[in-house]
């Protein structure tokens, strides 16, 4: 910062020209050197002030100067091609313009084109125009489910302007892997002085690095400051030994059960319980299974839930207090079933498998519970076979399936399983039941759309056009069809762009939204088309 002189002598001091100022010369006279026969008093404190400005701006001292900042590393992916970054100013561009509300109109919606951009730029492994840079941050702070392909995209030049600005704060702790520079993870002194030293997003990604090459030694490196770390930042930690889980790990998540933050307790039980050989999974088991057993008459299963939540219990996670509305009992089954090995039940249920051990009748009331249970246990273990019995047959009314008439919890379910069958599923969904219920289905599938699912959205869009439904009731899955049908469908939609005709029953001025609709995902899958071959070069 810049420094001031002193006061010049026989001058006002600044303070007292201020002090009068905000309380007024009526209530706080001006200092007297300041007063001028002939001149109201306010008059004359404004030209003193006036004069007292003009001397402290030409009395300021230079500061010292700062340190130079290290240069921006350099950055050798290779340059956009000139058509894709024209295609990245006007999405910038977009972004900017302001909002005109109402109705979407005909034209592709662009700024929810940028995630796709991004990750497409990523997998061809361009590098972000440097003058570019601060607008793509920008766009990041706003979005956050912009941020992984943003900084991946902006890389250690994107990093280190980042430290310039605390709006962009927000990359020193979420940056990619590929968006830091890391030293060779067979440099001990390196490692251990950015391990030490780095910020929060560099040590992230060297762990990540270590854990790659070196699983125990990077759990060495997290040990040796775990009790030094913030609570948020051992949570963080904690989420990177997800990849690569494996039985050596088994110990420090032992003692992460212990933590201080319940977080990190309950992020330390989740990944013991998938180890299915731990003594954490070993004792859930054998807690489960003291609740779940085969039921007295053959095909069915009885239930005794826990009628206490012992000190053990709370320190390999379960939760004590229900939230409003749940019951004890049925709160503390449902954590240990969920936390429960899935391969236990083979062995309770007498060898069967998953299908037949979800169709056995549940006694006394407890079968949503104990599926909606097995169905996050599903979830956590990554379990398809178990999904898929959980899931049923996609032609049956979800509320009637053998899991959880929940469709969020279907869609969790549905993303456990290898994409081709998701798509079949959701395809086979979609025909059965038409768009209303898919929503959350069709954001777990890969993009773009497989073929079979791609044709029933576009079968089922059209069903709903020639019968005059409302069309902002599809809005949302218009809005995923833009983003996700394969652009090879455009041909085929450029039929259903021109207005239906309206029934009696139909709503008033459907047609028109419905063809404005169509011409919206058609323009937008043709951009999607464009934007790759500009990619491609």
């Amino acid at each position: 910062m810049s420094q001031s002189i002193t006061d010049t002598p026989g001058s006002a001091p600044w303070e007292d020209l201020v002090t009068a100022a905000l309380l007024g010369t009526d209530r706080r006279e001006p200092p007297r050197s300041v007063l001028t026969p002939g001149k109201e008093a306010p008059a004359a404190l404004l030209d003193a002030a006036a004069v007292h400005t003009v001397r402290r701006r030409a009395g300021l001292l230079p500061a010292t100067p700062a340190p130079r900042p290290e240069p921006a590393p350099a950055d050798d992916r290779p340059r956009l091609p000139a058509a894709a970054h024209r295609r990245l100013l006007q999405f910038l561009a977009d972004r900017a313009a302001p909002s005109a509300g109402g109705r979407r109109g005909a034209a592709p919606d662009l700024t929810e084109l940028l995630p796709q951009w991004l990750a497409a730029a990523n997998e061809r492994g361009y590098r972000a125009p440097a003058p570019l840079l601060p607008a793509l941050l920008d766009a990041a702070r706003a979005r956050a489910d912009l941020r992984p392909q943003t900084l991946a995209f902006a890389g250690a030049r994107g990093l280190w302007l980042a430290r310039f600005n605390p709006e962009w704060k927000y990359a020193l702790r979420g940056a990619a892997g590929g968006s830091v520079l890391l030293p060779d993870t067979s440099d001990a002194p390196a490692v251990e002085r950015l391990w030490e030293e780095g910020l929060f997003a560099e040590r992230v990604a060297l762990l990540e690095a270590v854990r790659a090459q070196d699983p125990a030694r990077a759990l060495d490196l997290l040990a040796g400051t775990w009790r030094t770390e913030r609570a948020e930042d051992r949570l963080m930690f904690l989420d990177t030994l997800r990849t690569g889980l494996a039985d050596p790990d088994e110990q420090f998540l032992e003692q992460a059960l212990t933590d201080r933050s319940r977080n990190v307790r309950a992020t330390a039980a989740e990944l013991l319980s998938s180890l299915p050989r731990s003594a954490f999974a070993g004792r859930m088991a054998d807690r489960a299974s003291a609740c779940v057993r085969p039921g007295s008459a053959p095909g069915t299963i009885a239930v005794d839930a826990p009628h206490a939540c012992d000190d053990a219990m709370q320190r390999d996670g379960v939760v004590l207090n229900p939230p409003t509305g749940r019951g004890k009992r049925a709160w503390w089954l449902g954590q240990l079933v969920e936390a429960a090995p899935l391969t236990v039940w083979a062995r309770v249920f007498d060898g069967l498998g998953p299908r037949k051990i979800v169709a056995l009748s549940v006694a006394d009331g407890w079968a949503d519970e104990l599926h909606t249970a097995w169905c996050r246990a599903a979830v956590r273990q990554r379990d398809a076979e178990w999904s898929r019995a959980l899931l049923g047959s996609p032609g049956a009314p979800p509320e009637s399936g053998p899991g959880t008439a929940s469709l969020s919890e279907r869609a969790k379910l549905l993303n456990t399983l290898p994409p081709e069958e998701r798509a079949l599923w959701t395809a086979a969904f979609v025909s059965a039941h038409g768009l209303s219920d898919a929503f959350q289905l069709l954001g777990v599938c890969a993009v773009p759309w497989a073929e079979p699912l791609g044709h029933a959205v576009v079968d089922a869009l059209e069903i709903a056009r020639e019968a005059g439904s409302y069309p902002w009731s599809f809005s949302g899955v218009m809005g995923l069809a833009e983003r996700c049908l394969d652009p090879v469908e455009a041909s085929r939609l450029d039929l259903l762009t021109a207005p239906p005709e309206e029934s009696e029953s139909a709503s008033p001025g459907a047609g028109t939204y419905w063809s404005e609709a169509f011409h919206r995902l058609v323009a937008t899958l043709r951009l999607r088309a464009a934007m790759h071959t500009e990619l491609a070069g």
